[in-house]
């Protein structure tokens, strides 16, 4: 397989600019493939056959998917308003079940064993202490859908406010404005977040000390979901145009291009194995990217359970975990 031309023209925009732009979803913005604002969506996946490794049963559809390593605890949202906490060394032992306000659709770290839980439809944000099971509740509003740390602060995207709120002691100080669709964010370099704005498909730059967006990339041509590597890249699922793309945080460039075709969705990265796992949705695949060299050399391949939308990955053992939305189940692969 070899790599499509990677074609990269670096468009730095400002705060003013960006936040000109965004109430009225101008399509002239230079980071927008086209005039319809539509997020990309994983593909509907077939019938799976014979998923690789083993499978934990789960009674209903896996809406996010964390691993915690300070805990050793996997972390499933499913649609019962629940989340559930599964002991990596004993995945077979009934999981701790948590209670949450309403349906999460990402988990993301929080650091010193703890998760963010984000509950949009209830403009929620959950800190889950996973060693005891403990929550913290704040009240986000415009559809909290992601959550990282940055310098002591949480840095939440919204959704439906087109802004990133950040919060001190659980209370909104501030709002950083400039986006079209907020779907993801990601702790950057020093004092910045990478805010993932899927209906631009876009990777936004934002200096979180000084509440300002700092400069975008376009992010290929429908990005959904991205993770950070050892190195501080950003590592992006382009959906739509079916690749994954790898960017610089000094300079702010996009460094790589690699095609993965089979709609790519999921994400996890292995920093100790320098793997990037990608769930492919249109052929229920997970395909494992070694990502430290000039270019993703594929290194694993494995049949998954069906409509595989979310994967997790444990450091220590190299463990592999993807999740269903469609009923299937956990599966655990060891590569």
């Amino acid at each position: 397989m070899r790599r499509r031309a990677v074609a990269v023209v670096p468009v730095v925009i400002g705060a003013l600019a960006l936040s000109a732009c965004a109430p009225d979803r101008t399509p002239s913005d230079p980071l927008l493939v086209g005039d319809q604002l539509v997020a990309p969506s994983p593909a509907v996946s077939p019938p799976s056959s014979s998923p690789d490794g083993t499978v934990l049963p789960l009674d209903g559809p896996a809406r996010a998917l964390a691993l915690d390593t300070a805990t050793r605890t996997l972390a499933v949202a499913v649609d019962a308003k629940e989340i559930r906490l599964f002991s990596v060394d004993s995945p077979q032992t009934p999981p701790r079940v948590v209670p949450v306000p309403d349906k999460v659709t990402s988990l993301s770290p929080a650091g010193d064993g703890a998760l963010f839980a984000a509950i949009p439809s209830a403009n929620t944000l959950v800190r889950l202490d996973v060693r005891t099971g403990g929550t913290e509740t704040s009240t986000v509003e415009g559809a909290p859908s992601g959550a990282t740390v940055v310098n002591g602060q949480t840095v939440v995207s919204l959704r439906n406010r087109n802004a990133v709120a950040v919060l001190d002691g659980g209370k909104v100080t501030r709002e950083i404005t400039g986006f079209f669709a907020p779907t993801a964010v990601l702790r950057g370099a020093e004092n910045d977040a990478l805010v993932l704005d899927s209906n631009r498909t876009a990777l936004i730059e934002v200096n979180v000390a000084e509440g300002r967006v700092a400069s975008a990339l376009r992010a290929g041509d429908g990005a959904t979901n991205a993770v950070t590597d050892r190195f501080g890249r950003a590592l992006v699922v382009d959906t739509r145009g079916g690749e994954l793309l790898a960017f610089s945080p000094s300079p702010f460039l996009m460094k790589q291009r690699f095609p993965v075709p089979g709609t790519p969705y999921g994400i996890a990265y292995d920093a100790k194995r320098d793997l990037a796992w990608i769930t492919l949705t249109e052929r229920n695949e997970v395909v494992g990217f070694h990502v430290a060299g000039g270019e993703p050399v594929e290194k694993h391949r494995f049949r998954t359970v069906r409509q595989p939308d979310s994967v997790a990955v444990d450091p220590d053992s190299g463990k592999v975990y993807v999740a269903s939305a469609d009923r299937e189940g956990i599966q655990v692969v060891q590569p």
